[in-house]
């Protein structure tokens, strides 16, 4: 069994799998599988109450990786407060770009979804299936802000909805009845 040089994960590790976002490696399994000995991360999703087992020869190509590099989630942060570029192209065509960047598991390419999908904080300009996405690259990219900064996800998502102004005025502020 050749080993993969590039990727060696243990028991505990936190992992990045392309469709599916942050998980744990739980440990490493071999079965036997037509008649072969196959090791196995076995790799558990918390949020998702999801276990996925990955070939150990096959995790470089899955795109299993490592959590990205603080430098790297900056870069993230930096792609979130720029300017978004919306194509005007048909909806089904650039949901279809959308969800393949969200797939690759790259945080900048996860960024420019949320740059590009953010509205003000009144939601009804858009449509169903463009919340569905926006939420969906949301929740990828929090997990692994979380993860990488050791913060609840909740903290990470409040985090990213700051920096893209997204964040809903405190309820303690009362100024409407002042106004009336």
């Amino acid at each position: 069994m050749a080993d993969n040089d590039n990727v060696d994960f243990k028991a505990g590790d936190n992992v990045v799998y392309p469709y599916h976002g942050v998980g744990q490696v739980e440990g490493i399994e071999t079965q036997t599988i037509a008649g072969m000995e196959v090791k196995l991360y076995v790799i558990g999703f918390e949020k998702d109450r999801m276990r996925l087992k990955i070939p150990v020869t096959k995790a470089q190509n899955t795109g299993l990786r490592k959590l990205s590099s603080s430098a790297r989630i900056d870069d993230a942060l930096k792609t979130l407060k720029g300017r978004a570029r919306i194509r005007r192209t048909m909806w089904s065509r650039r949901a279809q770009e959308y969800e393949t960047k969200i797939n690759s598991g790259d945080p900048v390419s996860i960024a420019e979804v949320l740059r590009d999908l953010k509205r003000s904080n009144d939601d009804t300009e858009q449509s169903y299936s463009e919340r569905q996405i926006y939420q969906s690259a949301l929740e990828r990219l929090a997990r692994e802000v979380a993860a990488v900064d050791a913060i609840s996800e909740l903290s990470a998502t409040e985090k990213l909805e700051q920096i893209m102004g997204k964040i809903k005025a405190a309820p303690a502020n009362n100024d409407d009845a002042k106004a009336a």
